[in-house]
């Protein structure tokens, strides 16, 4: 029997890209559609070599490109030390392992993209992408991401997929024009990606939730236990960036508050300034062990679109930084800004400077948040649904 073929990220080992991967898979289920994730282990390294192509080929000027270097660099301290971060790491590695092979519905493993293009026809009444920081550059150049595999007579579909940066290079953008004209259709999670899709190719594209966001606080429940991991008052810390200031934000709140921080640490890279700051930094936590973490936090501090995402679904008191502080145009930043014009939430992003009081009595209208989501919901469905059902017909000008 035919089914939709999801094509995501669902073997990185990051809470937010997983979490994604699962709530697509899981809003197909919600939709009774028959699904599968098509499972990239046969040609994985055919992708990773064209992106490392592309990263020697780069400049190293732009926050994107240094941030993968220092993840690049992370994982092979990972894979070579014998430290006790790297001991660590590898407990984290095996929860993301098994989270994965657990909730991730997997494919038949395809040997090449070739070959997953020759059976696209017999195996899947669509494929779609999603959702995620897709096509970065790196990505664009690797071309699976893009769908250039799915042949003309398959359905295909981006839901709520995202460049991550507003601006691409002109490479970039000559290849990203070629594949936005072949997908039928396309949902957009960013404003700047719209707006991208526009100057690119001329078509008029929706925005879109994050899958994640296709779902309400207790539907998460589905996949976490109810009890708390940590049985009190703490401050829950998640960053991905280096920067110290936002690490010493936390350390004023647990002044004001007496609340012990629980962070977890050295994500995407070794960062030396996280070694002191943290009461508990745990290791031995999976992607729905982060969620109960947010849930059961009397504060968040973070620098992550998903921690921000789940923060709002669970009414936490949150405060977000922004990864990036330089203004350049391959900043990600913008999917914060677009979250929280979706949910009317706004003064949450901080610099790290601020007064830890006057924080404290700013609130967030979660129930005003709350209806918007539920408004966003249903136009996302009804993207989804409209997409899927194709009947020939594209949303192509």
């Amino acid at each position: 029997m035919k089914k939709v073929g999801i094509v995501s990220c669902y073997f990185q080992h990051n809470y937010g890209s997983m979490l994604q991967a699962y709530a697509t898979q899981m809003a197909l289920d919600k939709m009774e559609i028959e699904n599968e994730t098509i499972n990239i282990s046969g040609f994985n390294r055919e992708i990773k070599k064209e992106k490392i192509k592309y990263f020697i080929k780069a400049s190293l000027t732009s926050d994107i490109l240094l941030s993968k270097f220092g993840m690049a660099k992370n994982a092979l301290i990972r894979r070579i030390s014998k430290s006790d971060y790297a001991a660590k790491s590898k407990i984290r590695d095996i929860e993301f392992d098994a989270f994965s092979k657990k909730e991730i519905r997997l494919s038949e493993r395809y040997s090449t993209k070739f070959e997953l293009s020759q059976k696209c026809k017999a195996n899947y009444t669509a494929i779609l992408v999603g959702s995620d920081q897709l096509w970065l550059p790196g990505n664009i150049a690797a071309d699976y991401y893009t769908l250039n595999f799915v042949p003309n007579e398959v359905n295909s579909i981006a839901y709520a997929t995202s460049f991550g940066q507003s601006v691409l290079t002109k490479d970039s953008s000559k290849k990203a024009a070629v594949f936005l004209r072949r997908i039928k259709h396309i949902g957009i999670r960013e404003e700047s990606g719209q707006k991208l899709v526009d100057q690119l190719c001329g078509r008029k594209v929706p925005i879109v939730c994050d899958p994640t966001l296709l779902f309400t606080g207790e539907e998460w429940m589905e996949i976490q236990q109810e009890k708390a991991i940590i049985d009190e008052p703490y401050i829950f810390c998640y960053f991905l960036g280096n920067n110290p200031p936002h690490r010493e934000f936390a350390r004023r709140l647990k002044s004001e508050t007496g609340y012990k921080i629980v962070a977890l640490t050295h994500l995407d890279e070794y960062v030396k300034c996280e070694n002191e700051y943290a009461d508990m930094a745990p290791y031995d936590i999976d992607p729905a062990d982060f969620l109960n973490l947010i849930r059961n936090a009397s504060y968040v501090c973070t620098d992550s679109f998903h921690c921000s995402v789940f923060s709002i679904l669970y009414r936490r008191t949150f405060f977000t930084f922004k990864r990036y502080t330089k203004k350049t145009k391959q900043s990600t930043n913008s999917r914060l800004d677009t979250l929280f014009n979706l949910t009317g939430i706004s003064g949450r992003i901080k610099n790290g400077d601020e007064d830890i009081t006057e924080c404290l009595i700013q609130s967030i209208d979660f129930d005003r948040a709350h209806e918007r989501l539920m408004r966003v919901r249903e136009e996302s469905y009804g993207y989804l649904k409209k997409a899927l059902a194709d009947e020939g017909s594209t949303d192509i000008d």
